[in-house]
């Protein structure tokens, strides 16, 4: 087994000691749930005893699409670093499996509470939902969108906070539109239903205004048992508000839930609305998040041997920069563009994960740091 958090290192696959399963330095314990790709694991940390979540995907089953959907999450995840979404630690790799080591969280869905609890009350829901959008801004600024925003996909840690989860759907969005229609039709935009250009930055508003819909009224703003039937209703985008909906929290929905993404409101604008700043014991700041291309200093690069493979093999996997030869000269030309800043992340995170520590090859694999390929 190899630790994909940089260059790779021969090991065994799973290590059987007393009858107890490993990957790298975690000891595998109960099955936590099962995903489109794999089974998730607890893990336990053998020195620290930290516990972490381990999505095991298995290759052999999995379409060849499927795979590069898995690998593109893991480059996007590792752009991300941010209190309210979901941390992705380090990937080991073998010719059969991937483990995606996960930040855990105990509470579970953000789906199964209000289940229980139905519609909560203005305060819980203004929680949740700054948290959520203070996430948002962040993997905007990054150039990522989410792109399957739902209560399924947020989770709650012990703390009852917010984490984002499951970027298996995200794009960065470099340039000005995407094309790949996906997402769940309870809370994809109308643009991305009737299988238009969009900006995925306008999707994630719309799925976030469907969701704050659900956290104060307890159901959807568009539903049906009929698929055809609910997909039509999207596209038109009538709903109604209950009169129990605060005024405002009403005006901030509508503003979101809009039809026609021009007249969509931003993030900034949701930050700013009056519903969003109402003073309440919450400790969150929503400030501005900077865009990646205005606070990354760019790495260093001076010819091609001065390339990270692993690094410039992550980015391949990304979707958006296609043409390898073309990335290359992007990475050696004098002028900043977004290219060499995804790169300067995505090295960072590969010096970052050099300092886990080396222990036994009878017990641990040596992890070093960098991206799946």
């Amino acid at each position: 087994m190899t630790s994909n958090s940089g260059g790779s290192v021969s090991a065994p696959n799973l290590l059987e000691d007393c009858g107890t399963r490993m990957v790298g330095p975690y000891v595998l314990g109960k099955t936590l749930g099962k995903g489109q790709t794999g089974l998730v694991k607890i893990g336990t940390h053998i020195a620290s005893r930290n516990r972490v979540a381990i999505k095991i995907v298995n290759r052999e089953k999995l379409s060849q699409n499927i795979l590069l959907k898995v690998e593109r999450e893991i480059a996007i995840m590792k752009l991300i670093e941010h209190p309210h979404v979901l941390r992705l630690f380090d990937v080991y790799e073998n010719k059969k499996h991937l483990y995606l080591v996960l930040e855990y969280v105990s509470g579970g869905e953000l789906f199964d509470y209000l289940v229980k609890k139905g519609k909560l009350s203005e305060n819980e829901g203004r929680k949740f939902f700054r948290q959520i959008i203070s996430a948002m801004d962040f993997c905007h600024a990054h150039s990522v969108c989410h792109r399957d925003l739902k209560p399924e996909n947020l989770l709650l840690d012990d703390k009852h906070d917010i984490k984002i989860a499951d970027f298996g759907m995200a794009s960065l969005q470099v340039e000005n539109f995407l094309e790949t229609s996906c997402g769940s039709p309870h809370y994809a935009c109308p643009e991305v239903i009737r299988g238009e250009k969009y900006d995925g930055r306008k999707a994630d508003v719309w799925s976030c205004g469907v969701i704050l819909y659900a956290l104060l009224v307890g159901s959807l703003p568009f539903d049906h048992d009929n698929l055809k039937v609910l997909l039509e209703k999207v596209k038109k985008g009538i709903f109604m508000v209950p009169r129990f909906v605060p005024q405002l929290a009403q005006d901030l929905i509508r503003g979101m839930v809009q039809s026609d993404p021009d007249a969509r409101l931003s993030i900034q604008q949701i930050k700013q609305h009056p519903w969003v700043q109402n003073t309440y014991s919450d400790s969150l700041v929503l400030e501005t998040e900077p865009s990646m291309m205005d606070v990354i200093l760019p790495t260093g690069i001076t010819c091609r041997e001065d390339i990270d493979i692993d690094v410039f093999k992550s980015m391949s996997s990304l979707g958006c920069f296609k043409n390898k030869d073309e990335l290359v000269k992007k990475l050696l030309c004098e002028e900043h563009n977004v290219e060499k800043v995804v790169y300067s992340l995505l090295f960072k995170h590969k010096r970052k994960r050099l300092s886990i520590t080396e222990l036994s090859e009878n017990q641990i694999i040596k992890s070093t740091s960098g991206m799946l390929y």
